[in-house]
């Protein structure tokens, strides 16, 4: 039901996952390839709550848990890794305004977002990464009576901009060491968007250049009116991302582990079918198992952030470690399992085995991620303690 203000309740559709694979069919080889999702298509999933599902019913989403939203998000990384980047930007982009962005502003920019506009991320620079020091964007009082912002920098490998109607860019605020997150309109003057050409992986949700040439916008735009922690702000917005590619990680197992299998059960070697070989038989032990841990990893972390545990966001850096290094190991097992018939551009296991390596670096580095688990680790209680005892 609906009432007068925008909190009230409204009914969350239902997501039928036979739908997505309807409307996704055969697509994905033929995108992999020409490096293009339809607009068309993601605009749909955009308006079913697909794109966001974890937005509250009251701003128009499907109000999915941390645990289902991520079970969706690992059907469509099993379907297309390009379609599931994109998911995972517009969810991180919805959980940054959810978070921070005042009543108004979540009103808004949620509504657009589960309403079948698009938007994507801009976080790292050509300077800095993971770096937040580094970073050079800034969004700064325009220093005259209308109250507008000016943003000027340049993003690298923002995924998803050049289906993006808003994009998200944090940057730091004024000359003080806060940041802000601020919805720039795709089209707004002063914004360039250049495609990155022949990306490596999850090359048809597009990864580019966007510049920032001094573009001003009004205050509305900053979310919660900047000045947040810049720490703060990542970790926010990582933790969805993180939690994100871990679970499109865990589909792209199971993707890899059904067309090995299947491949395995009818191509024969020697009178039989290669299934019964040991050291084929091996290898779809090891995507098996690699799937179960991947999934139970992110179980676990999701449930950790529907809880709201302290620990909620080490979980998901766990999640995303684990699901990613087993899925970039995983794909590469499958090609090995089809040989010369995974081994075309298009084909699942190609995409996996090249998405799977990207994942490796997004959302922070297996580098990074190990540096963040060593650190949390060192700072826990020892098994031995009274502390761990008590």
């Amino acid at each position: 039901m609906t009432g007068a203000d925008d909190t009230a309740v409204i009914d969350a559709p239902v997501i039928d996952t036979a739908e997505i694979d309807a409307l996704v069919g055969d697509g994905p080889a033929a995108w992999d390839v020409t490096g293009r999702l339809p607009a068309e298509l993601l605009r749909k999933l955009g308006a079913m709550g697909v794109l966001c599902a974890e937005v509250p019913v009251r701003f128009g989403g499907l109000g999915a848990t941390a645990l289902a939203g991520g079970e969706l998000t690992a059907h469509v990384g099993a379907l297309c890794g390009s379609l599931r980047s994109v998911m995972t930007v517009q969810g991180i982009a919805a959980a940054t305004v959810h978070r921070f962005g005042d009543r108004e502003q979540r009103r808004r920019f949620l509504g657009e977002l589960t309403g079948g506009r698009l938007a994507c991320t801009a976080f790292s620079e050509p300077g800095a990464g993971s770096d937040l020091a580094a970073m050079t964007t800034r969004v700064r009082p325009a220093g005259d009576d209308t109250g507008d912002v000016i943003v000027s920098g340049e993003k690298s490998w923002t995924t998803g901009a050049a289906y993006a109607d808003l994009i998200m860019v944090v940057g730091r605020y004024g000359d003080g060491p806060g940041g802000a997150a601020v919805m720039v309109p795709a089209d707004a003057p002063g914004v360039t968007v250049e495609p990155v050409a022949a990306p490596l992986g999850c090359r048809a949700a597009t990864h580019c250049r966007v510049v920032l040439d001094d573009v001003r916008l009004p205050a509305s735009a900053v979310l919660g009116g900047g000045g947040q922690p810049l720490p703060l702000l990542f970790t926010v917005a990582l933790t969805y991302g993180r939690m994100s590619v871990a679970w499109g990680c865990a589909g792209i197992l199971r993707a890899c582990l059904a067309a090995a299998t299947a491949d395995a059960r009818t191509r024969e070697q020697g009178g039989s079918p290669i299934a019964e070989h040991q050291l084929v038989a091996r290898h779809i032990a090891e995507l098996y198992t690699a799937e179960q841990i991947a999934v139970h990893v992110c179980r676990h972390a999701a449930e950790q952030c529907d809880r709201g545990t302290a620990d909620a966001a080490v979980a998901a850096v766990l999640a995303k470690q684990v699901a990613a290094t087993h899925a970039a190991r995983g794909a590469a097992t499958a090609v090995q399992v089809l040989a010369s018939r995974g081994f075309t551009d298009g084909h699942v296991v190609a995409r996996a085995y090249r998405d799977a390596k990207a994942m490796e670096l997004i959302e922070g580095s297996t580098e990074i991620s190990q540096l963040i688990l060593a650190r949390h680790a060192l700072g826990a209680p020892s098994p031995t303690s009274s502390a761990a005892t008590a």
